[in-house]
């Protein structure tokens, strides 16, 4: 019999473990991670546009992608001969994690 793949832990664990090595309840590890998102989401919203986790572990970035004008009549490259339009789409902002060299070397 091949063995399971090891499951990833569950969020209740994750703060049960965290409680557990800080000495905190797992009321004040949950209160930690509530303040956590919050500032992640007031820096990369309305401030640069950049937020790096203490620890060099993650950077969170939001790039601005700007709107595309709908084209017509452009060749289909599935059925040559073909032609399609294009709808246009709208301005959005991405988010991107990025894993830095902290996190890199832990899984090495």
């Amino acid at each position: 019999m091949a063995k399971s793949a090891a499951k990833a832990p569950t969020q209740s664990e994750v703060l049960n473990n965290l409680a557990t090595a800080t000495g905190l309840t797992k009321k004040q590890v949950a209160a930690v991670f509530e303040a956590l998102a919050s500032e992640i989401k007031k820096n990369v919203t309305k401030g640069a546009g950049v937020f790096k986790l203490p620890g060099g572990l993650l950077k969170v970035t939001r790039k601005k992608v700007p709107a595309k004008a709908a084209q017509k009549n452009v060749p289909n490259p599935f059925k040559p001969g073909e032609f399609r339009d294009i709808p246009a789409k709208p301005a959005s902002n991405k988010v991107r994690v990025v894993a830095l060299k902290t996190l890199k070397d832990m899984v090495k």
